[in-house]
């Protein structure tokens, strides 16, 4: 099972770049599995969803009115996940890509 996200700045109209995303793993609380930053294309792949579960991202976006934004999403199978994000300074949105 592999993971990939994409953070895009639909104010700006480009990839958020250089953000800091966190990868964590309910099992008797949350647990840090894996970290990383967005890369010039704002984009984060590789990361390795093991088992089944309950997995979120912490995406540090800083901005002026949400400094965090936390995506919690569940992993049943052993398909690609893509969990992309669109931020702008007072919304965020999210879907389950391909």
């Amino acid at each position: 099972m592999s993971l990939s996200t994409h953070v895009l700045d639909t104010s700006e109209g480009r990839p958020a770049t250089g953000v800091p995303v966190r990868l964590e793993l309910h099992d008797d609380g949350w647990r840090t599995i894996a970290d990383g930053h967005t890369d010039d294309d704002g984009r984060i792949s590789g990361w390795d969803t093991a088992e089944p579960g309950v997995y979120r991202l912490v995406f540090e976006i800083r901005g002026e009115f949400y400094p965090e934004v936390t995506v919690a999403f569940r992993v049943t199978d052993d398909s690609h996940y893509h969990v992309p994000l669109l931020i702008s300074p007072y919304g965020y949105s999210t879907y389950r890509g391909s």
